[in-house]
Order: C-alpha cells, then sequence, then structure tokens
C-alpha cells in the first residue's frame, strides 16, 4: 500500500519541523504544488504565520516567459524566493522522501481575466474565468510548455496532474453565492458544457446543442442525456475526446522527457465530469501510473465511483483522494474505517488532503488510517 500527502511550499519553507511531521505519517512521498490556483489557506502548525493568502493562480518555480507562448503564468508575490518549489523539495529530498510535483493545469483565474477568450462558456453565454478550455490550442500549448517547464526545472521524481481539462460550472470563485441555490447535479453538469468558440466549432449542430442545454437547465431535466436527446452521442463524443486529446499529449510529451517519473492524473469516470478530476469516459489512451479519483464526502458517493473508474481503466492503478480536514472528525478509527472501505473497493494507494492545514488532531488521525490501510 502506497500513500502520498499532499502540501504546499509554503507549509515547508520556514518550518524545520514540517518535513518529519509528514514522514511521521507513514507516507511514501510529498506532493508539492508546482502550479496552483488562487487559495486562501490555513497553516496552524507553522511556527511563522497562521495563513497564506495566494492572491491568485501562481507557478512556484521559476518563470521563463520566453518559454511560454501567449498564456504566461504569475510568479507568487506572496513567497520570497522564485522557486519556492524547488526549496521545498530540497528539504523533502533530504529526508529520503520522493518529491511529486502536484501540477493544476487549466484552473487559473488570473489567465482567464487576462484573455477571456479562452474560457469556458456556458450555453446562456456566461464565461469561467477561472476555467481554462482545453480546445483552445493556446490553452493547450499553455499547459503543455508548464508540464515541460515542471519536469525541467523541479526535477520531480512524480508529477500529479489536476484539471487535465476544462473546468466547469463548479469549483469556481471566492465568496461563492451559487452553492445554496436549485440547481441539482445534471443542472450543473449542463451549465459545465462549453460553448466556446473552439468547442462550438466541434460539435455538429451547436446552436440545437445550445438551445437543448438552456431548456434542460431551466425545466430540470433528470439526466443530461434526458436533456440533449439525440445529441448527446455527439456532444459526449466532443467531451471525451477534448479531454483525451490533451491527456495523450501530456502524458506522452512526459514519458519521452522523463521516462522514469511517475505519472498520476485526478480522473472520474463520469462522461459529464468537469473540475480538477478529469474525465475517462470512453477510454484512457495514455500511460498513466495511478489514477487518482475523488472520495469525499465518503464511501456511499466514493465506491460507486470507484468502482466505475475500475471499469473504465481496468488495468491501471486507482488511488483514493481522501480528506483529513472538515467537515471529517478528527478520528482515526473513522477515517480507518472509511479508507478501509475503499480498500474493499479496489483502492490500492492514498493520496492525502492535506499536510499543511491539518491540525495535531487530525494529522494524528490521518497518521492511525495511513496505519490501519498499511497493515
Amino acid at each position: 500500500m502506497k500513500s502520498v500527502v499532499h502540501a504546499y511550499p509554503w507549509d515547508l519553507i520556514g518550518d524545520p519541523e514540517a518535513v518529519a511531521r509528514y514522514q511521521g505519517l507513514g507516507v511514501d512521498a510529498i506532493a508539492l504544488a508546482a502550479s496552483y490556483h488562487t487559495v486562501r489557506a490555513a497553516t496552524p502548525l507553522h511556527p511563522r504565520h497562521r495563513l497564506v493568502d495566494a492572491r491568485h493562480a501562481a507557478f512556484y518555480l521559476p518563470v521563463r516567459e520566453a518559454n511560454f507562448g501567449r498564456l504566461v503564468p504569475a510568479e507568487p508575490s506572496w513567497m520570497d524566493s522564485t522557486d519556492s518549489f524547488g526549496e521545498a523539495a530540497a528539504l523533502v529530498r533530504a529526508a529520503g522522501l520522493p518529491v511529486y510535483a502536484w501540477t493544476v493545469l487549466t484552473h487559473n483565474s488570473r489567465l482567464g481575466d487576462l484573455h477571456p477568450d479562452v474560457t469556458v462558456v456556458n450555453a446562456f453565454g456566461d464565461r469561467y474565468p477561472y476555467a481554462l478550455c482545453t480546445a483552445q490550442p493556446n490553452v493547450v500549448e499553455y499547459t503543455s510548455v508548464l508540464v515541460a517547464e515542471v519536469l525541467e526545472l523541479g526535477a520531480p521524481d512524480g508529477i500529479i496532474l489536476e484539471a487535465c481539462g476544462p473546468l466547469g460550472f463548479v469549483h469556481g470563485g471566492h465568496h461563492e453565492k451559487t452553492d445554496g441555490t436549485d440547481w441539482n447535479p445534471v443542472q450543473q453538469k449542463l451549465l459545465s458544457l462549453c460553448f466556446c468558440s473552439a468547442c462550438t466549432a466541434l460539435y455538429a449542430d451547436p446552436d440545437a446543442v445550445r438551445e437543448a442545454v438552456r431548456a434542460g437547465v431551466d425545466r430540470g431535466a433528470p439526466s443530461v442525456e434526458d436533456a440533449l436527446g439525440s445529441l448527446a452521442d455527439d456532444v459526449r463524443a466532443v467531451r471525451t475526446g477534448i479531454v483525451r486529446s490533451l491527456r495523450q499529449k501530456l502524458v506522452g510529451q512526459i514519458r519521452a522527457a522523463a521516462p522514469s517519473v511517475r505519472i498520476g492524473m485526478h480522473v472520474t469516470a463520469d462522461p459529464w465530469g468537469t473540475g480538477p478530476f478529469a474525465t475517462v469516459a470512453g477510454g484512457l489512451g495514455a500511460d498513466i501510473d495511478v489514477l487518482t479519483t475523488m472520495c469525499w464526502p465518503g464511501p456511499e458517493v466514493a465506491v460507486p465511483g470507484i468502482e466505475a473508474l475500475r471499469a473504465a481503466a481496468p488495468d491501471t492503478r486507482i488511488a483514493a483522494y481522501v480528506l483529513g480536514l472538515p467537515p471529517k472528525p478528527a478520528d482515526g478509527a473513522a477515517l480507518s474505517k472509511e479508507w478501509l472501505a475503499y480498500l474493499d473497493a479496489g483502492v490500492e494507494e492514498f493520496h492525502l488532503y492535506h499536510g499543511g492545514l491539518a491540525s495535531d488532531a487530525r494529522l494524528q488521525a490521518l497518521r492511525e488510517a495511513v496505519a490501519a490501510v498499511s497493515r
């Protein structure tokens, strides 16, 4: 059984005890954010601060602007170094642990604000500035260069690709005021279908698709397929094809540049899934070492997702992305029971969220759960 804990560079820099705390969980590697979206993060155990306000998406390795095209990532002005990933990685390696580069690809509100034409647009014409659409050539180029820079500058032992596809309606902005609306999961998936210029050109009848989506949202269609009717197969093929194409490109690039690097990816088997966990419906089409699937809020939702992913990718290792933070209790026995259910469902490793955000009590609960699934 393998386990990986996620952390931000600022969780380790300036805290001489951090790596030892994470190593004490019994994990096999630490996944450090190399490219990450806007976040306001607690640091409850750091000796120097109690939160970090990362005000925009940023790249935590040196930004070599000349290597990028139209889309260039920002440096993190809240960090003292242009290579905070490298500084944190050195601390991890000094302790003898592998470093994985946790790389968020298309969740970038700063670039979306600067270049709105490459963002996701819903059927009503509303843009999602945090969501870069991977049907756009500029976005594909950006993700490719980003991965190349992570490999060359960061020299990680592994890379974890998050948001390897276009985001949708959920996982959006600050001070979110959409969570309390009466849009059910089907409506949210319909609101996630993209009608940017590149996506529109891919649909056989984009006007018909747009009208079907609008009507499906407003009438509360019972399923995406019901809303789209005879258009569903075409739209599904477009959606899964866009994501598969990017996945194949980036994985092929990594294999060619760094054959020994372990490749992980956040995924879902849901063909209409968007957000950090990109769909693998319709075929994986790439040589990936581990597929990480969301296991929040608990087994009642996660186990069917694990089983669906196993059916979609029968020969690929599956990891459970598990939460050690609220609303989960700081209870090692409860976490152990939950994680053992994922083991029974076919999970082969655990990715822990999140080392730096956790209190002592929650780290202890995570430690107990790692021990339980490692027996």
